[in-house]
């Protein structure tokens, strides 16, 4: 497996994302801690846009567990049926949806396990909740991150879960709380699987990257 950059080049392309993007954003649009649950679950396989589009007028009605139970599953689906595998998808929202009202009050619980115990939602899910929600510095590895950490070398690793530590291992602490955004956003926007931007990149000198496009 090849070896992470350096320190001190992991430290200058992170000041350089900080410069571009002080407090980045993710892009699932939320209105508390449940909606913003509830998205990133319906984001599996999907975009953030489409899922956007799809929850906007939901979470305009149904902001709680409470709500989304009284709302069920088949008046769940008329508003996100235009997403991936909509119908799984809303069996597990409304699992979830259950679990938090009889077992945590209609809260959504702030820790990694208590997430990833719910239907629905896995690793990823739970840290960017607590990432986005909480302010933790956790990891959430998707496509884009897994690529842009090994094509970079700033995270280098064979499984998501190899890449998750990498970023915890490589990535200055004080950049670690929004690292994972400044990854996805980089990974979505120039460094893109099949034609990265590499003409306008702002860490281009810095990345090995062999295949760099004009």
């Amino acid at each position: 497996m090849a070896q992470a950059l350096p320190y001190h080049t992991i430290h200058e392309i992170f000041s350089r994302f900080q410069a571009t993007e002080p407090e980045p954003k993710g892009e699932l649009e939320h209105v508390n801690a449940y909606t913003l649950l509830v998205a990133v679950a319906l984001s599996a396989q999907a975009t953030d846009a489409g899922v956007n589009r799809a929850t906007r007028a939901l979470f305009a009605r149904v902001d709680t567990p409470e709500k989304m139970l009284a709302l069920g599953e088949e008046g769940l689906i008329e508003h996100i049926r235009t997403i991936g595998l909509f119908r799984n998808k809303a069996k597990n929202v409304i699992k979830l949806s259950r679990i938090l009202v009889e077992e945590y009050g209609g809260e959504v619980p702030s820790s990694r396990a208590a997430l990833q115990a719910l239907p629905g939602v896995g690793r990823k899910t739970a840290n960017v909740v607590l990432n986005m929600w909480w302010g933790l510095p956790a990891q959430a590895v998707d496509t884009h991150i897994f690529r842009v950490g090994n094509r970079t070398l700033i995270a280098p690793g064979k499984t998501v879960e190899a890449v998750e530590r990498a970023i915890e291992d490589n990535v200055p602490a004080e950049f670690q709380r929004h690292a994972h955004h400044w990854l996805i956003l980089h990974g979505r926007y120039l460094c893109k699987a099949r034609k990265p931007i590499c003409g306008t990149c702002p860490i281009r000198d810095l990345c090995p990257y062999e295949d760099k496009t004009v």
